[in-house]
Order: structure tokens, then sequence, then C-alpha cells
């Protein structure tokens, strides 16, 4: 007796077309090879800074050609499309509560006859809403740009 065969349905190699969400989490994936790609550029700046001044102009040329701009610029938007995503799904993986005032509750029971205490609820703060916490990322994302830009322009 052969072992039953499951039906599977083909999907297309271009499901991802289909919905703004699906093409979304798509580019985002996507995305982290761009992200990668700025972590060899930079790092190959800093090794070609590090033999000398001739090497820092062969870079400097390479990355002045056309291609390279493109594949930057490309890379830059896919960034920012990275940045931006993972910014609004931090509300979702990450829980921020904020202290308030505590609310204190006697809960009772009837047993055998006699209200006797069971619990004692205490409910202390809230969740910061996720507007908070996204905005809170961009403050901090600019003052460390605006940190940088000042270290490296003055």
């Amino acid at each position: 007796m052969s072992a039953p065969v499951t039906y599977r349905q083909p999907v297309s190699r271009l499901w991802w077309l289909k919905k703004r969400t699906y093409f979304l989490f798509v580019m985002r994936e996507l995305s982290s090879v761009f992200v990668a790609w700025f972590a060899v550029f930079l790092m190959v700046l800093v090794f070609a800074i590090g033999r000398g001044e001739a090497s820092y102009q062969r870079f400097l040329d390479w990355a002045a050609s056309p291609v390279v701009i493109v594949v930057n610029v490309v890379a830059l938007a896919f960034s920012i499309l990275h940045t931006v995503t993972w910014f609004v799904l931090t509300p979702q993986a990450m829980v921020v509560r904020f202290r308030g005032r505590q609310v204190r509750a006697m809960k009772e029971v009837r047993v055998a006859g006699q209200w006797v205490p069971a619990a004692t609820v205490v409910r202390v703060g809230g969740r910061l809403p996720a507007g908070a916490v996204i905005a809170s990322q961009y403050v901090g994302l600019v003052v460390v740009s605006a940190f940088i830009a000042w270290l490296v322009l003055r």
C-alpha cells in the first residue's frame, strides 16, 4: 500500500506583488543586503585610509564611478526603508511601560458563608503609546546624526 499523496497548491513566484504588505515585507528583507553593502563599503574605506594616501585616492576614484554611485543611492533608499519599517515594528516587539499611580483593590470571595479576602489587585502605570516609542527613536536618530555631523564637520 502506498502512502497518501498530499496536494500542494502551486504558489506563484510573484506572490509578494499581490498585496502591499507582502511587497513591503519582501523589500524590508531585501534591504538587509544593502545594509550589508554599506557595512562592507565603510570597512573598505577604513582599510583604504589605513593603507595610505595612494590607496585612499584609488578608493575615492572607484567610489566616484557611476555604477558605485547608483548602487549607493539605491542602498540609501533601501536603508531608509529598512529604518522606517523597523522603527514602526518596534512597539510591537518591545512593550515600554511607564510608572503611574498604584490602585489597590481587595477582592473577597464567600467561603462557607463568610467573606474572605482572596487577592489584592495592583495596577501600576500603563503602556507607552506606539507613537511615542516611534517618535523617541526618531529623536534618538536625529541626536546621534547631529553629533556625528558635528564630529565630522568641526
